[in-house]
């Protein structure tokens, strides 16, 4: 099968775009919240910000968005990698294009609770099974390339 077809490379892109949405989600909720932090005539003071910074400036329910855009790109590349190693050795279809649709349904639901809800120990157990979804794909790699 070629490479273009291989069926994990739609959830590879699915996860994709759920980051854009998650980006303009966090820009949609955080600029108007910086828009209304007190205004300081200080030269500078609004220059080289940082997420960090705005931590205890702006309400956690909107900074909960930006860390979740953060963690979309953390273990999430390793996805994108084992995804692209799966397809390209004709390995992309089948349980592990399964496993990859799995993968990205636990994400999106692991941004969806961490941006509204944000209790620890439930977004945990959403990480903890999408971590365990994509060390199955790592395992399925090795086995194609080893």
């Amino acid at each position: 099968m070629p490479l273009s077809a291989s069926p994990i490379l739609q959830p590879v892109v699915a996860l994709a775009i759920w980051t854009f949405v998650m980006w303009v989600w966090m820009y949609a909720t955080r600029i108007p919240a910086l828009n209304k932090l007190p205004q300081t005539n200080q030269p500078g003071a609004d220059v080289g910000w940082t997420g960090a910074k705005l931590e205890g400036l702006i309400p956690p329910h909107i900074q909960w968005k930006a860390h979740n855009y953060n963690h979309l790109h953390e273990a999430p590349t390793v996805f994108y990698a084992i995804a692209l190693v799966l397809a390209i050795t004709g390995n992309g279809g089948g349980l592990n294009a399964q496993i990859a649709w799995a993968y990205v349904a636990l994400r999106v639901a692991h941004s969806i609770w961490q941006s509204t809800i944000n209790k620890v120990m439930p977004r945990f157990g959403l990480f903890a099974l999408s971590s365990l979804a994509l060390l199955a794909l790592v395992v399925h790699a090795a086995m194609a390339v080893f």
